[in-house]
């Protein structure tokens, strides 16, 4: 009977630790709604998340939805433990915002009208740009082009 007592108190500690982790979550694509905006987060190709540092989880539909919220709770994108966008190339894989390439370009439209796509790899932002037209931007580039609300010509 002790063996079962300690392997029952073994696995609840893990599920304690394992519950308190602060991590990026997969997005739960068709069940979440974005936080800016309200609508359901569908798209696996341009789905975005702040985790507070706190553990605490949101979701978004789109980079753009990400940014403006950053950009009307400054604290939140501050303070977040994780800023993360899906690589465009790869659905439902995050990466993290403050090190993605963006390309912005009418070429490419995005879930909010935005045309905001995000790229792990910068030679392959680079050689979409020249398929597809448009600018690069880095994270800081894409918060302020959301706050003057620029779009590509």
């Amino acid at each position: 009977m002790k063996p079962l007592k300690s392997l029952v108190s073994f696995m609840l500690i893990v599920a304690l630790l394992t519950a308190c982790s602060i991590e990026p979550k997969p997005i739960p694509y068709g069940e979440a709604n974005c936080a800016h905006c309200n609508m359901t987060v569908a798209d696996n190709r341009f789905g975005a998340e702040l985790v507070n540092d706190k553990g605490k989880t949101v979701y978004f539909d789109s980079a753009e939805c990400l940014a403006a919220f950053v950009n009307e709770q400054p604290e939140q994108g501050n303070n977040a433990a994780y800023l993360m966008v899906t690589d465009y190339t790869n659905p439902n894989q995050l990466i993290n915002a403050r090190e993605a390439h963006f390309l912005q370009s009418r070429e490419l439209p995005s879930p909010m009208g935005m045309f905001l796509t995000a790229f792990t790899d910068k030679g392959t932002a680079q050689k979409m740009q020249q398929e597809r037209g448009g600018r690069l931007l880095n994270w800081d580039e894409v918060v302020l082009a959301i706050q003057k609300n620029e779009k590509p010509e």
